[in-house]
């Protein structure tokens, strides 16, 4: 069959289209010009950001909140350093993503020309493949196989460098079919010694996590979990795996976890975790599961072979993906429950317990009381909205209190990364316009890519934007009052008027200081976002004393000085 001839940029495009993309994220450069010019004809829609970690951040959530690769196109050098956070966000959290990345023409490969960097040695351990595509001949083979790897096993991150005059040679090339995701699924032994173990056990838990997960696997892993009378836990920013309204639902395994789960994780004899890392957050720095041969007996699930035993000696280890285990869990004969069916409603009773209104608000003094405004956002929010955070101490009003509606109603960060909330946030407003979605922003975390809120006016993505301003890097004094009291350094912030920037930008902004006052406002920015599909941000200004819903900076201060002196 004779293919026409066309330049690289237009064979990597038709190449995108076969692979099923809608949707690029990116800042556009001059060494990738043949790509713009031939998305110009394409029904692809190129979202164009305002700074590279943005739009690599944006193509992330696409990855998290679809399952499909995001894709984000950035110019050579600063462009590509830029883009690296995505690129580490994707990775940490197991999201399929390809980073294409301008670069050099091959003329001048190796001399550090203008901008050059060899992306393979920047981005070795930080993707799952790194390569550069020199003849503009074999792309389709390129792409095909960037999908393959980004979506296969564990999924995560592929980078692609285009040198500037491959993109512009002609050729006469041969399309590639679509590509169709691998993943491992269980043997039926291993089903079989899984169900010996639950029968075996007394205290049971499961935990879940991790990237594969789809609508389906979701559901039969409450078909397992309700057959067999299980407590299940989502771990770190994977909330969203199990509707939190759901009577099996007992809490999440991360940061400030609730200390009866911490309890109930490590006093239990049989540990299933389903699709996680079992990480440094999941495990509480490695203490709820001692390393490397745990307390408890564990089955470990988990699409990348490489994964399993390499920090945890798991009794059944087992490489699958999430569907492929759920749906051969959902139809394993149930067990008898009777020793742990108790242990359900109360461990459902502590989350309860722990959800209530902090001791800091019960007094009253407080003017705005965070707890009361993640009651109100439940109240007034769809089921399926979406929520998305980036890192900070703020983010625990959402992790501890907030109930998620299922998935994939949560995008947050597992690697810890400022500056995730906001384009996280307008690009899942931009890939699902129907739903609501309201992001959770710090001050300092807001700064550091809240210029995407022109990006989301641009794309008339009416997104809500809730800003927590203390005036600090609140998670830093946090640990700075514990190890060096009294002494701050590095952590105030000057803000500007959060409100009035975004106004500026063509959002509605208003700024809530009182507790009444946030109900009204949420309500005028659901009506501005859902009337004028434009973004809204809200700004709360409140005392920056309230540093978590446990514990204020001056009875940390007090504690540390009070160790020390003793």
């Amino acid at each position: 069959m004779t293919h026409p001839s066309r330049t690289g940029g237009q064979i990597l495009v038709d190449a995108l289209h076969i692979h099923g993309v809608d949707t690029a994220f990116g800042v556009p450069g001059e060494s990738y010009l043949d790509v713009l010019d031939a998305l110009h004809e394409s029904s692809i829609r190129f979202v164009i950001n305002r700074q590279e970690g943005g739009a690599a951040f944006m193509a992330e959530g696409y990855g998290k909140l679809t399952g499909k690769p995001g894709i984000c196109f950035v110019t050579r050098g600063p462009g590509a350093t830029n883009a690296s956070i995505g690129v580490h966000t994707a990775y940490q959290d197991s999201t399929p993503l390809i980073l294409f990345i301008g670069q050099v023409g091959n003329d001048f490969i190796d001399r550090e020309a203008f901008q050059e960097i060899d992306y393979r040695r920047m981005y070795g351990e930080m993707a799952k493949w790194v390569a550069q595509i020199d003849r503009a001949d074999r792309i389709p083979e390129y792409i095909a196989r960037a999908f393959q790897v980004a979506t296969s096993g564990r999924p995560g991150p592929v980078v692609l460098a285009l040198p500037e005059d491959m993109l512009i040679e002609t050729a006469q090339v041969a399309d590639t079919r679509r590509y169709q995701p691998v993943q491992a699924a269980p043997a039926a032994s291993q089903v079989e010694t899984l169900r010996a173990m639950l029968a075996e056990a007394k205290r049971p838990i499961v935990l879940l996590g991790g990237g594969t997960w789809n609508a389906q696997a979701c559901s039969d892993l409450q078909t397992f979990a309700e057959t067999n009378a299980l407590p299940v836990a989502c771990t770190f920013r994977f909330q969203d795996l199990l509707d939190n309204a759901h009577p099996n639902y007992i809490g999440d395994v991360g940061i400030g976890i609730n200390p009866k789960l911490a309890a109930r994780v490590k006093e239990s004899d049989l540990v299933i975790a389903i699709g996680p890392r079992l990480g440094e957050m999941t495990t509480g720095g490695y203490t709820l599961l001692a390393s490397p041969v745990p307390h408890q007996r564990l089955v470990h699930i988990h699409a990348d072979p490489e994964e399993l035993g390499s920090v945890y000696q798991a009794d059944l280890m087992i490489a699958s993906g999430a569907p492929q285990a759920t749906g051969m869990l959902a139809t394993m004969e149930p067990v008898d429950t009777s020793a742990w069916r108790h242990t359900v409603a109360e461990a459902r009773a502590d989350l309860m317990a722990f959800q209530e209104q902090p001791p800091i608000f019960k007094n009253g003094d407080a003017p705005l009381d965070l707890w009361q405004v993640v009651q109100d956002m439940m109240a007034a929010l769809p089921h399926d909205a979406i929520i998305t955070n980036g890192a900070g101490n703020y983010a625990s009003w959402a992790h501890r209190f907030y109930r998620y509606g299922g998935m994939r109603t949560q995008l947050a960060p597992t690697n810890g990364a400022m500056g995730y909330a906001v384009p996280s946030g307008v690009a899942a407003k931009i890939v699902d316009p129907q739903r609501t979605v309201v992001t959770f922003a710090g001050d300092g975390e807001f700064m550091m890519t809240g210029q995407e809120l022109a990006t989301a006016v641009q794309y008339k993505a009416g997104v809500i934007i809730v800003v927590f301003n203390n005036s600090m890097f609140g998670t830093i004094r946090m640990h700075q009052e514990k190890t060096y009291p009294g002494r701050v350094s590095g952590t105030t912030l000057h803000n500007p008027d959060f409100a009035a920037l975004a106004q500026a930008y063509g959002a509605h902004g208003e700024v809530v200081e009182k507790t009444a006052d946030f109900a009204p406002a949420l309500e005028r920015a659901l009506a501005h976002a859902n009337g004028k599909h434009l973004p809204a941000l809200i700004e709360l200004r409140y005392d920056g004393n309230l540093i978590t819903p446990n514990a204020t900076l001056e009875t940390l201060r007090a504690a540390a000085q009070a160790a020390k002196a003793g």
